[in-house]
Parts: C-alpha cells; sequence; structure tokens
C-alpha cells in the first residue's frame, strides 16, 4: 500500500472528524456529568463511530445504491439533526430534562457524539471514497486501521476535556455552550446547503 496515500488519508480524515474541535463540544453536550460518566460516553461514543464508519467503508456506496440513498441526503438529514442538537445548546434545554432523569439515560454518546459529529456525513463520505481508491483489502484494511487512529484522538480529546472544563469554570462554560451553539447551528445548515447543492438545488453553499 502506497504510504504516500495512507498519508492523505489519515490528514483527510483528520481534517473531516477534527478531534480537537470536538472537545469543547463534549463538554457541552456532557455539562454536569461525573469523569466516570464522562469516559463511558467517550469511549461508547468513539467504538459506535468506529462501527458506523467501518460499515460505511465497506458496504457504504453498496447500501446507499440499494435503497436508493445518496451522500447528499445524508449531509442533509445530518444538517437537521444537528440543528436541533444546536437549540438544545442555545436554550439551555438539556438542564430542565437532565434534572428529572438519571445520568444513563442522558447519553450523547450515539447521537449527538458518534453520529454526526465523528461519523458525520463528510467522515462516511470520505471513507466510501478513500476505501474506493485503495488497492485490495491490505489497502481496504490500512484505511480502516487509520480511520480507528482518528477516531482514537477524538476519544482521548474527550477524555482530557475535563481539564479544559476546570479551566474555563461554570460562567466560561456556559458562554462557550452557547457560542458553539450557535457555531453548530451554522455548520448544520451549510451541511444542509451543501447537500442542496449536490442535488441542484442551492447554489450558496460555496
Amino acid at each position: 500500500m502506497d504510504t504516500s496515500f495512507l498519508i492523505t488519508a489519515f490528514v483527510t480524515l483528520l481534517v473531516v472528524i477534527d478531534p480537537i474541535a470536538l472537545a469543547p463540544l463534549f463538554i457541552a453536550l456532557t455539562k454536569g456529568a461525573d469523569d466516570e460518566h464522562r469516559r463511558a460516553v467517550a469511549i461508547r461514543a468513539a467504538l459506535v463511530a468506529v462501527g458506523l464508519l467501518t460499515a460505511f467503508g465497506l458496504l457504504g456506496e453498496a447500501v446507499l445504491t440499494f435503497v436508493g440513498i445518496s451522500i447528499p441526503a445524508f449531509r442533509i438529514a445530518g444538517g437537521i439533526l444537528l440543528f436541533l442538537t444546536a437549540l438544545d445548546m442555545l436554550f439551555e434545554r438539556r438542564t430542565p430534562r437532565r434534572q428529572n432523569q438519571h445520568a444513563n439515560t442522558s447519553d450523547p454518546s450515539v447521537f449527538p457524539l458518534a453520529m454526526p459529529l465523528i461519523a458525520g456525513p463528510g467522515a462516511m463520505a470520505t471513507m466510501i471514497l478513500l476505501v474506493g481508491e485503495a488497492d485490495g483489502w491490505t489497502g481496504v484494511l490500512s484505511i480502516h486501521l487509520v480511520m480507528v487512529v482518528v477516531v482514537t484522538l477524538a476519544c482521548l480529546s474527550f477524555l482530557t476535556a475535563g481539564i479544559m472544563e476546570r479551566l474555563l469554570g461554570e460562567t466560561g462554560i456556559n458562554v462557550t455552550t452557547r457560542l458553539l451553539g450557535m457555531l453548530l447551528a451554522a455548520l448544520s445548515v451549510q451541511f444542509v446547503l451543501d447537500g442542496l447543492a449536490s442535488f441542484g438545488l442551492a447554489t450558496l453553499a460555496g
């Protein structure tokens, strides 16, 4: 397997998933949780993301073709789901719910951490494209190992997020949560615009 291709695959997935940028999102989504619960959420999110990206790498294109779903459709769906999460962050809707729920019923590990933040439409599409360019099963395996490394980096950023939380403090976290809610809302709209542009229905995505 060409080493330069693996480096390209690593950089591409690293940029698309962006583990460092996910750390503050993890803090916002697990606000009020203890360290043990956060570790469980981080590890579960990473495992689910690896499973999803592996499935899309091996079967994604065939499954999408079979059921008639396109990557642009995934972008639009992911954008809508992410926008709902952004609304929760902006208006602090999570706090009242958490006061009436046990910690284990307020679990963001699958949604939105594993999907669409780690294994989002961009990462899924990237896996399908990289596997399509890989040379034989050795190449396919190498691409998946690269993906596991990048997701592991995301998990490590989650596990060290508590340090960042202590540095920011309660007020800093509240301000950061709302700012990130705005950024997530914008990102979700961009996902939708990208999907619409791929269908030729929007020209503003660029």
